[in-house]
């Protein structure tokens, strides 16, 4: 019983990790899409998010893949790498990262939907309420507070095609990552889809040259060292220990973190009401928690894989 809460605890504190990496994405991609082409954005930091990640497999002497497990990479490469990154990037190009934080009001249930799909969960009534719950706090919040504004645009299509992808990503990610381990997973997925990366990045290099300023590429480099390499490693992992669905609830926090450094990097103010919001969604957080998830057990060995 002890272990098993010391592995529910260590999950937990891996997917918070890796939400607190990912918060801060979308304000990055807004700061570097305002000065470099956002295809570049989008497959610049893939490539070299893999070039780190190559040389962290050398490193590490990790074994290849299986024949089942590339075609399972390529999902997640899909999802993470190209989907998510690219149609973020496109979006943000005329939208405010505190309006994007709808995409991640969206990813949590997008995620559980497809854990139960494609992972078997089943997770139990209650956590269906929490989760629906924190849910409908977050729309609430972001309504209430004037951040979602008229009418679905062609940029809110964007975010509603990335969200998709993303929880694709996630749940077939986590899911191969209770064999892989979270730093493998992520690692050769960003080296499955280089030959979708490479070209794309050299091409919109050629069509429009990179040049920023150095915000601009701080935020490029927050994107490829941290979104898409270092916090995947725990976000992976957390999701294989404690179940794709019940985990990938910690994000109904990241909505909220992500007006925060909102108002940090790009001057947008965050009413005290985003404090409550933080306050209410934590608590069904917790609920989620604390709703037993049969089927979803793990062995701590199989997603320590990396540690070996």
């Amino acid at each position: 019983m002890a272990t098993g809460k010391a592995t529910t605890a260590g999950a937990m504190t891996l997917g918070a990790l890796g939400v607190l990496a990912f918060s801060m994405s979308l304000p990055a991609t807004r700061v570097a899409v305002q000065q470099l082409d956002p295809w570049f954005v989008a497959f610049g930091r893939a490539v070299g998010a893999a070039v780190l990640a190559a040389g962290w497999l050398r490193l590490s002497g990790a074994p290849r893949p299986t024949r089942e497990q590339w075609r399972r990479l390529v999902i997640v490469a899909l999802g993470v790498v190209a989907g998510f990154p690219l149609f973020t990037s496109l979006a943000l190009t005329s939208q405010t990262s505190a309006h994007g934080a709808v995409v991640i009001a969206l990813l949590p249930a997008t995620t559980a939907v497809l854990a139960v799909v494609r992972a078997g969960e089943r997770p139990r009534p209650l956590f269906w309420v929490a989760s629906g719950s924190g849910l409908v706090a977050v729309l609430a919040f972001l309504v209430l507070s004037g951040t979602v504004r008229g009418g679905v645009t062609v940029t809110d299509l964007y975010l509603l095609t990335a969200v998709g992808l993303c929880g694709l990503g996630y749940a077939e990610g986590g899911l191969l990552a209770r064999e892989l381990g979270g730093a493998r997973t992520i690692c050769w997925a960003l080296i499955v889809a280089l030959p979708l990366t490479v070209p794309l990045t050299l091409a919109a290099a050629v069509a429009r040259p990179p040049h920023a300023g150095p915000a601009g590429w701080a935020a490029f480099g927050y994107l490829t060292v941290v979104s898409m390499f270092l916090g995947f490693f725990a976000w992976y992992a957390g999701l294989a220990r404690g179940g794709i669905a019940r985990v990938g609830q910690i994000q109904l926090v990241q909505p909220v973190l992500t007006l925060l450094w909102s108002a940090l990097l790009l001057n947008e103010r965050v009413s005290l009401s985003a404090v409550a919001a933080a306050l209410v969604v934590l608590v069904f957080v917790v609920v989620t928690q604390r709703s037993r998830t049969p089927g979803t057990t793990v062995r701590v060995d199989s997603v320590m894989a990396e540690s070996r």
